[in-house]
């Protein structure tokens, strides 16, 4: 039961994604947090499936033209499907990383939301990586098989996974959509990190 409901929520998200890709707005992004995009670098792959897909709604129906119950009921699931997949790109779209005054926002769609608070923010740098092996403590936020950006953590924070398994993360590597926004987010954080803990002042 608990699943199912996961389950429900999980696409109404998507679904309400594409209500905020069509108006063009973003999530989480209201109160002044900076964005950063990751969904660039696998809208072709996307889009390339939701073809697939309709080429095939297609197909089914001229194969099963002759039986009109049956082709009914294919035709509302190919469509919800095409809709799914869509919705799965517009949720990575609208529902970018952010960065405020307090903490950095990663996320991945509707699938992964995690708040890291600066302060346990060790260290971040720029490293392209193509690679990745899962590993206890490590949450590995790929697009397209790569991620640019890797955040060290003081101290681990909780994740919860899909179906609301807890892990606790210390390393965290995710994607931002070229490298001058790569650049321009390890920047930023540098620079959130510097506003919230400013060096002493030099005795006289």
């Amino acid at each position: 039961m608990r699943t199912a409901r996961v389950l429900v929520r999980h696409e109404l998200r998507m679904l309400m994604s594409l209500v905020l890709w069509a108006a063009r707005r973003t999530h989480g992004t209201a109160d002044g947090g900076r964005a950063f995009g990751y969904a660039r670098g696998q809208g072709a792959m996307m889009f390339g499936f939701a073809f697939v897909c309709v080429v095939e709604t297609l197909t089914m129906s001229v194969l099963l033209r002759d039986y009109p119950a049956v082709h009914r009921v294919w035709l509302a699931l190919d469509v919800y499907t095409i809709v799914l997949v869509v919705g799965m790109h517009a949720a990575n779209v609208v529902r970018p990383h952010v960065l405020d005054a307090g903490s950095l926002r990663i996320r991945r769609g509707v699938h992964v939301d995690l708040r890291i608070p600066l302060e346990k923010i060790s260290d971040v740098r720029r490293e392209l990586r193509a690679t990745h092996q899962r590993a206890a403590g490590e949450l590995d936020l790929a697009v397209g098989a790569q991620t640019s950006v890797t955040l060290e953590l003081t101290e681990p924070v909780p994740h919860l996974t899909f179906l609301g398994r807890r892990r606790d993360i210390h390393l965290v590597r995710l994607h931002v959509e070229n490298a001058e926004g790569a650049d321009d987010l390890v920047r930023a954080i540098r620079q959130a990190r510097s506003a919230r803990s400013p060096l002493p002042d030099r005795p006289a």
